[in-house]
């Protein structure tokens, strides 16, 4: 039984699904695992390239798919990509709200700016409202459907130096549980999915780690590695399913290697365990001298 066959039992074949941001990472991911499960699919990418790239690889594996340029920061975009997807699918099963993850700015509260404020909120929250919106209607038509909102680990912790962008992620469990009780009735499902530090285009973690700190990868997430889009891709198809998930609504899913759980715990390198700090910096990169510390 091929992978495709084995995803048939899903009840997704010919399903629509929406990928905001659907040309790279979890996104991309995401796409890729949906056109295998027979979904007809409708990427939203803002880049030219990435979009092409999406498009050509859908394509080529016999994926029904629509591949948009747009900005979804944008009401009047969000509008205009909901429409296409009406003209071309008739309809709309599944939401995957996936454009966000951007911290942007890294400074104390007290410095930040409105105009940071402002940019944040666009990419972080603003831009799945907007979809969210535009795409009720036509998912009420359809008699329902799931919509999946990635958010972040960051929403159900403190996270120095970019206050503003864990308010917006934790305002997205907020909308995710509301929304769920609101369209609730309408037999539309609305779920979140909260990644820890993921590979992606924006996020190179695991290149970034310098060989003198490798040995402590394994030891930062009880699952000892960082995620891969595929991990939250994993996550939206179980949510994008009626069969796997039709009686779950309000819920976000975390997608962290048990990192939450873990809480400050790490383990040691003899296999013992602490909540102490172990890693100096920001556990990436050397700390640089300093003047009165002593090396």
């Amino acid at each position: 039984m091929t992978i495709s066959e084995e995803l048939s039992i899903l009840g997704l074949a010919g399903k629509v699904a929406l990928v905001t941001g659907g040309g790279a990472g979890i996104g991309r991911a995401t796409a890729e695992l949906f056109a295998q499960a027979g979904m007809r699919v409708a990427v939203i990418e803002i880049d030219a390239s990435r979009a092409a790239e999406i498009r050509k690889l859908l394509e080529s594996r016999g994926c029904d798919c629509l591949v948009i340029e747009a900005d979804v920061r944008k009401g009047t975009e969000s509008r205009r990509i909901i429409s296409d997807v009406r003209e071309r699918f008739g309809g709309l099963d599944v939401l995957v709200n996936n454009v966000g993850d951007y911290l942007g700015y890294k400074t104390e509260f007290a410095e930040s700016t409105e105009e940071e404020w402002d940019a944040l909120y666009a990419v972080n929250l603003l831009h799945l409202l907007h979809m969210s919106k535009a795409a009720i209607p036509l998912m009420r038509e359809g008699g329902g459907g799931s919509i999946i909102n990635i958010s972040t680990i960051e929403a159900f912790r403190g996270i120095p130096l970019t206050v503003v962008y864990s308010a917006f992620k934790a305002a997205i469990t907020g909308f995710t549980q509301s929304l769920a009780v609101e369209l609730g009735q309408y037999g539309i499902r609305v779920n979140a999915i909260a990644p820890e530090t993921t590979n992606t285009a924006q996020i190179v973690a695991t290149p970034r780690v310098p060989p003198e700190n490798r040995d402590h990868l394994s030891r930062w997430f009880p699952i000892g590695r960082f995620g891969e889009g595929a991990d939250s891709a994993g996550a939206a198809l179980f949510l994008a399913s009626d069969r796997l998930s039709g009686w779950v609504s309000g819920s976000s899913i975390v997608v962290d290697g048990g990192a939450l759980a873990a809480g400050a715990w790490m383990r040691l390198q003899d296999n013992g365990w602490t909540h102490l700090p172990i890693i100096v910096a920001d556990g990436y990169t050397p700390r640089p001298p300093h003047p009165l510390r002593k090396e």
